[in-house]
């Protein structure tokens, strides 16, 4: 599935990645590839993204600032955010972050 991240600023992130966990205001939830359309207010907390392996990844490490990785799990990016909204449809799902 696609991911956008976009914040007032600009669009933070865009990329093929393979899943994406957001804390939503009733909980933390999870999409992958094919997952029904939805559209939930987020809260403060942290977006786990889980890159895609392989060409169709087209993120470039040395742009992503304000992420974090862990040793553990090179190929999940984390990214913190005070709240927002989120849409999932058609496999594009797009994080509108404060």
């Amino acid at each position: 599935m696609y991911l956008e991240i976009v914040t007032p600023e600009a669009v933070v992130f865009r990329a093929q990645v393979d899943a994406v966990k957001v804390p939503g205001h009733d909980g933390e939830f999870q999409m992958l590839n094919n997952h029904a359309p939805i559209v939930s207010t987020l809260t403060e907390g942290e977006v786990k993204i889980n890159l895609s392996s392989g060409s169709q990844n087209e993120v470039k490490r040395k742009d992503l600032t304000g992420f974090r990785t862990e040793a553990s799990e090179p190929d999940v990016l984390y990214y913190t955010i005070t709240g927002g909204v989120l849409e999932m449809k058609d496999n594009k799902a797009i994080v509108l972050a404060d």
